[in-house]
């Protein structure tokens, strides 16, 4: 697969790095902030915002049972019960259409990640160009299903699912309609560390599976992504807040706005600097070739003189033969006289 085609932009190797900003929980339950979260995203000079659809009883039950509590310590939200994270964290619904509207104005593509099917039907409502499914949800293989048959681009999340439970997700979504799909190497770890990314799947995963690829990083910093687009990464997702300071479910391992500015500047120059597979000189390096070394006379010479190698020396600029010459001109007489610094030349030989 060469390409796909999200809204008006193609994602692919012959284009610049897909930027999407997912804007997560980061409203902090301010339609408000959540507009202005849209502005600085389009200012700092990303492609896309990304919402999370989903309420918190249609991803889990509202009970208080061990089952339902967040028991790693690890974890950012430990000791949250599932329910009240979820509504704490969940983009409200009727805000959909003003955030995406806001975003269209402003000349950003906007989609979301369904959390369940009416998600998903609902999504449709408001004509999305493509979908997400997140990495814990490419185990719902009737979700994978219901979006495929939408026929719209599809970003399938990895994180933490086996090969098996990929290519299961790949063959149901190619079974029920997608043509346009993208797999995003992703660690399910908030925040992800540098070693715990294994970019190296990248290209892996573009050949078993015959997609294009690209990375939902959760690391902080921009160094990940970077990286990411030499083992060929089209599209970057990153969660974006306004400020880390100000809090919010997900601000711990965000980019405030400054900082998705340089992802998008150095993942374009990442992407420039891949180029083509390219021999010999540019244009660029025309001035750099001519400092080359090659063979100068190291004194002065009298016509008729036989050339011998103490006579010629090897130095910059490029006027001169190319030093391989230097045996074959060792032995042969001049034809006429040189001084001390002068290029050597065919003509100056009987």
């Amino acid at each position: 697969m060469q390409e796909v085609k999200i809204g008006s932009y193609k994602v692919g190797p012959a284009h610049p790095p897909f930027i999407v900003a997912e804007l997560s929980a980061n409203h902090n339950g301010s339609l408000k902030r959540a507009l202005k979260t849209v502005e600085a995203v389009k200012k700092a000079g990303a492609h896309a915002i990304k919402l999370q659809t989903y309420t918190a009883d249609t991803i889990t039950l509202n009970l208080r049972t061990k089952e339902f509590m967040i028991s790693d310590k690890k974890s950012l939200w430990f000791g949250k019960n599932l329910y009240d994270l979820y509504q704490e964290a969940y983009t409200p619904w009727e805000w959909h259409k003003t955030l995406f509207d806001h975003a269209r104005k402003l000349g950003l593509i906007a989609f979301s990640t369904p959390f369940d099917e009416t998600a998903v039907d609902f999504l449709e409502t408001l004509h999305v160009p493509c979908y997400k499914i997140g990495s814990l949800e490419i185990v719902d293989l009737p979700l994978i299903k219901k979006v495929a048959a939408t026929k719209k681009p599809l970003i399938l999340s990895t994180g933490g699912a086996t090969l098996a439970e990929i290519k299961a997700a790949v063959q149901v979504a190619r079974e029920g309609g997608c043509k346009q799909l993208v797999l995003l190497k992703c660690t399910t770890a908030y925040p992800t560390q540098p070693k715990e990314c294994h970019l190296r799947t990248l290209p892996d995963l573009a050949k078993k599976f015959g997609t294009l690829v690209g990375l939902s990083d959760h690391t902080m910093g921009i160094c990940v992504p970077v990286a990411s687009i030499s083992l060929g990464a089209v599209l970057i997702e990153k969660h974006f807040t306004l400020s880390r300071a100000d809090g919010g479910v997900d601000s711990a391992f965000s980019m405030e706005p400054e900082e998705l500015k340089a992802l998008v500047v150095e993942t374009g120059k990442a992407w420039e600097a891949l180029g083509n597979v390219h021999y010999g000189p540019l244009p660029a390096e025309k001035t750099s070739l001519s400092h080359r070394p090659s063979l100068f006379f190291s004194k002065d010479l009298k016509a008729g003189a036989t050339v011998g190698i103490k006579d010629i020396v090897s130095v910059r600029p490029a006027l001169g033969l190319p030093p391989k010459e230097s045996e074959a001109i060792c032995g042969l007489k001049l034809s006429a006289a040189v001084k001390k610094g002068t290029p050597v030349a065919w003509k100056h030989f009987k």
